[in-house]
């Protein structure tokens, strides 16, 4: 069974569903749509369902991280669903409280190996299930390592301690409540920043004259808000003087201190019309990762950013950071018949804090640009090798509701 999908109707999902799901459910659709259109300009031969001989844009991974935010959001859902069940009866143990929650297969693994530690912070069966249900979507590997499992639930026990609320459960409820909204807002800050960009920009192709669009063209007269001309232009030139570099750069604070991020994307659709006019295989696989770094840099540093860590903390939630920092270590993006697992990079990485009772996954934050930009390029990495797979479209996660067959 596919990792947090309901197969069966669930009446008190519902009224939630109808939001944040149906949101979570058109916008990797969406990216479906687009990843497709834009790999269809850069290999004539692709066709929707099957894979290309041409490496795959940015567009190809939204898909696959879109739905593992929809898997967290359902996450929440189930976790609210022990909390409200509770306010009745509380559950006996934490294998009741699960089921209540309708968990099953690898998922509840996760939850019951998360929240059977969690009591021994003395939390009640209930609230321990609550908050191992928001992590049943992570790495179960990744806990088999005690240090690992000890330090993730010390500091979700932590997150609840500061949660607001009156009683236990409430605060699990605004620790649940974070989650979801987090995820949302990333979700529809990407897709309607990076994937509206992309829609405006083929729509001004198709009425430019399709295959004769020409790089310089994109730069000069397609018009996004926030984005500049000559900053584009600043960027594109930069790309096609770096793009044979090894490895290739991509601290484009560093490099392009002066260019928006909306600029950006405007350079990567001009590598994009680079690339499919590239009579060289490796240039021009050369020129889409370039594309898809000025993309996915945007995408994490200017998008998706306030959603880590807001101005303000907002009012009923817990701090955004601290719930991201303990749910770190056990990240993973399936792409796929594969998986990229952050515990596999900081594997590779140094001891940070050379202390062995630290495992390297927790010395990481996703909230932190700085620590989630290395990985994010890993990730990419991970995707090209394994293309073909990456090319294997997810599957909605609610699959009975008619609520989300949406066509």
């Amino acid at each position: 069974m596919s990792k947090n999908v309901l197969r069966a109707p669930a009446p008190w999902l519902v009224a939630d569903t109808s939001r944040s799901l149906e949101t979570n459910h058109r916008i990797t659709q969406g990216y479906i749509q687009i990843a497709g259109e834009i790999q269809a300009l850069l290999d004539p031969d692709f066709r929707p369902g099957g894979t290309s001989r041409v490496l795959c844009n940015w567009f190809a991974f939204a898909p696959h991280a879109s739905l593992e935010a929809g898997k967290g959001m359902l996450g929440a859902y189930l976790a609210r669903a022990i909390i409200d069940a509770a306010q009745g009866e509380p559950a006996p143990s934490v294998q009741r409280a699960l089921d209540r929650g309708g968990l099953s297969g690898p998922d509840r693994l996760v939850a019951e190996k998360v929240a059977d530690t969690l009591r021994w912070f003395g939390l009640s069966h209930d609230v321990a299930a609550s908050l191992g249900t928001l992590l049943s979507a992570a790495n179960l590997d990744v806990l088999a390592d005690p240090r690992t499992l000890w330090i993730t639930t010390w500091r979700v026990a932590r997150v609840l301690h500061d949660a607001p609320g009156a009683t236990p459960l409430e605060k699990a409820e605004s620790v649940a409540r974070t989650l979801e909204q987090l995820l949302l807002d990333g979700n529809v800050a990407i897709f309607g920043d990076i994937a509206t960009a992309a829609r405006s920009y083929l729509d001004w192709r198709e009425h430019s004259g399709h295959n004769t669009v020409t790089p310089a063209q994109v730069v000069e007269s397609f018009e996004l808000d926030g984005a500049q001309a000559d900053e584009a232009r600043r960027a594109w030139v930069y790309a096609l003087e770096h793009v044979k570099a090894s490895p290739q750069p991509t601290d484009f604070a560093s490099v392009l201190p002066d260019v928006s991020g909306r600029s950006l994307l405007v350079a990567a659709f001009a590598l994009f019309e680079d690339a499919r006019s590239s009579g060289n295989a490796a240039d021009r696989d050369g020129l889409i990762a370039f594309a898809n770094n000025y993309l996915a840099w945007h995408e994490q540093h200017n998008s998706v950013q306030p959603a880590f860590t807001p101005s303000n903390q907002r009012e009923g939630e817990v701090s955004r950071s601290a719930l991201m920092l303990a749910m770190t270590p056990t990240l993973r993006l399936p792409l796929g018949p594969v998986a990229w697992e952050l515990s596999d990079y900081t594997a590779r990485q140094r001891d940070r804090d050379h202390n062995f009772l630290t495992s390297k996954p927790t010395e990481y934050n996703w909230a932190l640009f700085v620590d989630r930009w290395p990985a994010v390029l890993n990730a990419f990495d991970v995707g090209y090798q394994h293309q073909a797979g990456l090319w294997e479209m997810p599957q909605p996660l609610i699959q009975s509701l008619n609520l989300l067959e949406l066509g």
